[in-house]
């Protein structure tokens, strides 16, 4: 999944660039899981790229995944399509690669806050270690996670990319501390993996998630959560469809809406301890989102805050 232009989609109404959703992480929405769906109580109706409407996401599921081979042939498609996709930041961000600055300085800010939040000292003091999910070609654990985290791990599924991955990310590549390092790469779906226990402080998924069916958001998440240390926490950040969902046929992705990202989160047993709508994009894309995913309710924070280690290398293009 990438950043998306609704009206290339064949979207004829008009997209918010920038979502209303607040940060409540107080709602809780009934779900049933159906046809590879959890039910939408709320806003559930949808379209895809042909222009076909759905009344909710459910009837959506049912065609594009209701058996084990049209579910298979979901996965199937959706990998075949970047496997023809050019190992470029221009490629990896569907024709938007100048988006990439704004993309890690937004990344980066909200990244600073959390790890003031949540770590002693902004966690200087302890070994960092992430996983990027969707990691692509290694663009945001090259221009932002490898700079912040001792350790990081790449799970994509395509392999040339990862093979791109694994060259922008050699020590000769990079401009960082030799304790910052790129560990393992991982050539597995995200809907199969399963982390190691209590090994990521940060597990990052930008870009990706659209690609799972409901079920397997769900799944993977619950799977996930056990690869967090105490204290870790997930960042989500995607494309954000106004209502609803919009499907994507040809890449085999779904855009969902703040409120019904909400509702799988609440399945997911998550919170949303903070949120941030992505500024400096071109108002004719999707809206952006990130979230920040706690398996904790979320406390007060002090507003005493630890000071954020300075001189952090500049952006690597």
């Amino acid at each position: 999944m990438m950043l998306k232009n609704p009206h290339q989609l064949g979207l004829a109404q008009p997209f918010h660039k920038y979502s209303s959703g607040g940060v409540d992480n107080s709602i809780g929405f009934p779900g049933v899981a159906v046809g590879g769906s959890v039910r939408c109580e709320m806003d559930g109706s949808g379209l895809d790229s042909d222009g076909r409407q759905f009344k909710n996401a459910e009837e959506m599921w049912e065609q594009e995944v209701g058996d084990h081979q049209k579910k298979t042939q979901w996965y199937t498609e959706g990998v075949a399509y970047w496997q023809g996709v050019e190992a470029s930041v221009d490629g990896v961000l569907g024709g938007y690669g100048h988006v990439n600055e704004p993309d890690i300085k937004g990344s980066e800010a909200f990244l600073n806050t959390l790890l003031a939040d949540r770590f002693p000292d902004g966690g200087r003091n302890r070994h960092l270690v992430a996983l990027d999910c969707g990691a692509g070609i290694g663009r945001i654990t090259k221009n932002l996670l490898i700079r912040y985290f001792n350790e990081v791990d790449l799970l994509e599924p395509v392999s040339h990319f990862l093979e791109a991955a694994r060259q922008n990310l050699a020590p000769e590549n990079l401009m960082v501390l030799d304790s910052h390092k790129a560990s393992n790469f991982y050539c597995v779906p995200l809907q199969e993996f399963t982390p190691d226990v209590a090994r990521y402080d940060v597990i990052w998924v930008q870009w990706c998630i659209g690609h799972l069916t409901d079920d397997d958001f769900v799944s993977f998440f619950k799977r996930a959560k056990d690869g967090l240390k105490p204290g870790g926490f997930f960042v989500l950040k995607e494309n954000i469809a106004r209502t609803g969902f919009v499907l994507d046929k040809e890449d085999r992705s779904v855009t969902r809406s703040d409120s019904y990202f909400k509702e799988l989160f609440n399945r997911c047993g998550l919170h949303v301890y903070k949120s941030k709508d992505q500024k400096g994009f071109p108002e004719d894309l999707f809206a952006v989102k990130i979230y920040a995913l706690t398996l904790d309710m979320p406390k007060s924070v002090s507003r005493t805050r630890p000071k954020l280690q300075a001189n952090r290398p500049g952006i690597i293009k």
